[in-house]
């Protein structure tokens, strides 16, 4: 086997990977975009406790949720192919 076979097939062996890094990360995507269009149980009632509290902080936190969403959403589309 000469060297241009070995990189050949080191090189393929890394397209393989990164095809199966990025489909990993799509599956991901997708449960966490399926999770987020469903609140469970337990998500609603943690935001009936954050409703309680000072309206100050609800908003902040609000905020943070939304930032946080965002940057999330932002990330997901680098990563889908």
């Amino acid at each position: 086997m000469g060297m241009r076979d070995k990189f050949q097939d080191q090189s393929q062996q890394w397209q393989d990977q990164a095809k199966q890094k990025a489909q990993q990360a799509r599956e991901q995507g997708q449960q966490r975009g399926q999770e987020r269009g469903r609140p469970g149980q337990e998500q609603g009632q943690q935001r009936g406790q954050q409703q309680r509290g000072k309206p100050g902080e609800r908003m902040r936190d609000e905020e943070t949720e939304r930032l946080q969403r965002e940057e999330q959403d932002r990330f997901d589309q680098d990563y889908d192919v």
